[in-house]
């Protein structure tokens, strides 16, 4: 049995993995708390709109959603680029092949190989100490999301955001009457 300190050390190893060079990596993340990792060799990220996460969180506070990502994704790894407003999901890199995430699926787009990712340090958890940080941290080297998850994640996001600019459209249309 390992504990949780040794599972998430293993991670970032792993994670480096991903890195043209390692150690610069690791020194990126020590000096500036983010560094560039290859997708399509050990992972594969989707980039998921924030207001898609938010909808399906019905929730606009981060502890919410963090909460409600780490419920529904069984504690597999994302993050968040506040500044972009763009939530990165973790999966296995054998996503990018299935047929779903070949085309354009709205709101969300599957990194897969030849694409790079600015990755925080996975020690970056708190949203109010950076503008990227973990929402759920990887629990151990290979711990990713399901792509099925994340793809019921995406529907239902977008579909209840659809929905309320029906109802927001409606409301302004009855308002004129």
């Amino acid at each position: 049995m390992h504990s949780s300190a040794d599972r998430r050390l293993a991670a970032t190893h792993w994670l480096l993995s991903a890195a043209p060079d390692m150690r610069e990596a690791r020194a990126q993340w020590a000096a500036e708390g983010i560094t560039l990792l290859r997708c399509g060799a050990v992972f594969t990220a989707v980039r998921i709109r924030a207001d898609i996460v938010q909808a399906a969180a019905d929730a606009e506070d981060p502890e919410r959603i963090d909460a409600y990502l780490k419920e529904v994704l069984r504690g597999g790894p994302v993050f968040i680029d506040t500044s972009s407003q763009r939530y990165y999901v973790l999966v296995p890199a054998s996503m990018s092949r299935l047929p779903q995430w070949a085309g354009s699926v709205p709101g969300a787009e599957c990194l897969g190989p030849g694409c790079f990712l600015g990755v925080p340090n996975p020690q970056r958890t708190e949203p109010e100490l950076s503008r990227s940080y973990w929402c759920a941290p990887m629990d151990g080297p290979g711990a990713l999301c399901s792509p099925n998850a994340v793809a019921l994640l995406v529907a239902y996001g977008s579909h209840r955001r659809s929905v309320r600019q029906r109802l927001v459209v409606e409301a302004k249309e009855d308002g004129r009457g």
